[in-house]
Order: C-alpha cells, then structure tokens, then sequence
C-alpha cells in the first residue's frame, strides 16, 4: 500500500511539474529571440509607429485648420500636405464638434496603403488656435500596409493633441514656432499577431528659420534617470521597452515631412539599441532621397562579447 502510495504521488509530482513545464515554456516563447532579430524588428517597429502616427497627426492638422467648425478664420493653403485618399466627415453634438477621418487608399508618396476611421473631437465653446485647446483623437482600426513587402500593423487607441502655445501652422510666419504636445496609449497589432500596448509622449514644434517649415518632435515622458521619453510599453515580443529621443526628429516640408534626421534609444531590452535616421544605404547622412525612395536608419548595440553590432534597413 505504502509502495503504491509513493507512486502515486510521483506520478502526481511528474504530471504537475510537466504542467507548469509546458505552461513555462508557452509564456517564454513570447521571450525567446535572439538580440539581434529583437534589436532589428523593434528597431524597424517603432520607426514605423512612429513615422505614420506623425503622418496620421500631419493629416488631422490639415482638416481641422481647414475647417471653419474648428476655427477657421481666413481662406489661405496650408504649409502641411494635403492628404490623399482621405475622407472628412464633419458634424457636431450639443457639447463638441466632430471630425471623422476615413482612410481607404495609398498615401501621397504611393508608400503605405491606409484603412480604418479616425475620429477628432473639440469642445464646441474652443477653437483650435486657441492656446490650451485640446483635440481628443480615437483611432479605430487604423490599417496600414507598407507597399513594398505587405507588411500590415494595425493601430487602435486614444490620443489628446493639445495646442500649448496657441496659433495654426498655416499662418506661421518666419521666425516664429507652435508647441503641440501629444500624449496618450495605443494598442498595436504586428504582423504574426502580435498585440501590444504603447504609451506614447510627444512634443511637436512647428517653425520657419527661413522659407520652408519644420517639426522637430522631442520626448516629454520621464522614467526613473530616463528623460525625453516618446514612447514605452513592450515590444511584439512580450519584453518592456523604453524609447528615448536623443537627438530631436527632423522633418522638413522640401522633403515632405518625411524624418529626415534625428537619433533614438530604445532601453530595457535585452541590450540598449541606438537608432539613427535620415541615412543613404551606406549608413551616412543623405539629404531627401526623393518621392517613392526610401531613407535608411542604422541600430547599433553591444552583443555578447562585447561586440558591436550593426544594423541598416530602409523605411519611409
């Protein structure tokens, strides 16, 4: 009897150890990739949340300062491009006015295709140009594709867009700048199906040094000693991220607001990746490639051994 009970209890012992054994092993497949396809991917990853996101904020700029419901005030062309195969729909409800973005076709450039509703909010008794005016911003099933390999990321979330200096980029004049700041959570859906949840923490400024405009986005969240945070959360794998800007992203209108310039650092991975943009395919600095071609960015890390490891891969 005492032989049988003993094992019993093993086979009980073996049955939950294999349990916790497969359960184990389910979670850390999430975690298990080598540094450098997680340095590349992520690399790659937040440089496209990150550049069609500023490209999402550049369109809803366009409409509301082209909106007589948000402001409007006088008939002029605005510095900012207007989008392509995007569709406005205004209305308004006893308390705010609404915009309603419908996207459903390529970008400008022919480099992303884009699907999915954006929905702006304002209060009905603010207007846009006002200094502390806040845009609420829900994002609902933003699909995009880029063109070249089909890859497709899938955006859902809530952002506020407050205007912290007052004054519309249209009308900026040489010499001066707008501050908006840009803050809120988004749920990202990777290609394999991944799903993750970012925070994100902008600071857009607008200005004319001379003729042509340009954003400069810097970072304004702040974690432990990490300052000029833009975005934190985990990564498609599973694994915390912090991203920090290092040096301010660049974009310029001659170069159609595309990022140009500017340097990452993503942290708390399983190495620290520095990520510079605005590059040729050699990994030196470039001036605009053109419509349809692609800028470089260059991840470096330290790998096992304590060696350097160097990355360079294209993005729009």
């Amino acid at each position: 009897m005492k032989t049988r009970l003993l094992a019993f209890a093993a086979m009980a012992a073996l049955t939950i150890t294999a349990c916790k054994k497969s359960s184990k092993d389910d979670d850390s497949n999430v975690n298990r990739v080598d540094l450098a396809t997680e340095a590349t991917n992520h690399a790659d990853d937040q440089s496209r949340v990150g550049t069609e996101m500023e490209a999402v904020d550049n369109d809803i700029n366009v409409f509301v300062e082209n909106n007589v419901m948000f402001g409007r005030e006088l008939q002029t062309a605005s510095l900012l491009t207007q989008p392509c195969n995007v569709t406005p729909s205004i209305d308004s409800t006893a308390t705010s006015r609404r915009l309603t973005l419908t996207f459903n076709g390529l970008n400008c450039a022919g480099t992303h295709r884009r699907q999915g509703t954006i929905v702006v909010t304002m209060p009905l008794n603010r207007r846009w140009r006002d200094s502390g005016t806040v845009l609420s911003v829900a994002v609902n099933n933003l699909q995009i594709t880029r063109v070249r390999d089909t890859q497709t990321i899938t955006v859902n979330g809530t952002r506020q867009l407050l205007n912290a200096t007052g004054g519309l980029p249209r009308f900026l004049p040489i010499g001066q700048s707008i501050r908006h700041e840009l803050t809120g959570q988004m749920t990202i859906t990777f290609p394999g199906g991944s799903q993750r949840v970012w925070n994100v923490a902008r600071r857009r400024t607008y200005s004319r040094p001379n003729g042509p405009m340009i954003i400069t986005v810097t970072g304004m969240h702040t974690d432990g000693t990490l300052t000029g945070i833009s975005e934190w959360g985990s990564n498609r794998y599973g694994n915390p991220f912090v991203t920090q800007i290092i040096e301010p992203l660049r974009m310029s209108s001659e170069c159609g607001f595309r990022l140009g310039q500017g340097q990452v650092r993503h942290s708390r991975l399983a190495a620290t990746v520095d990520v510079t943009f605005g590059l040729n395919a050699q990994g030196n600095p470039t001036s605009c490639p053109g419509p349809a071609q692609p800028y470089f960015f260059k991840a470096v890390w330290t790998g096992a051994g304590g060696n350097t490891q160097t990355v360079i891969r294209p993005y729009y």
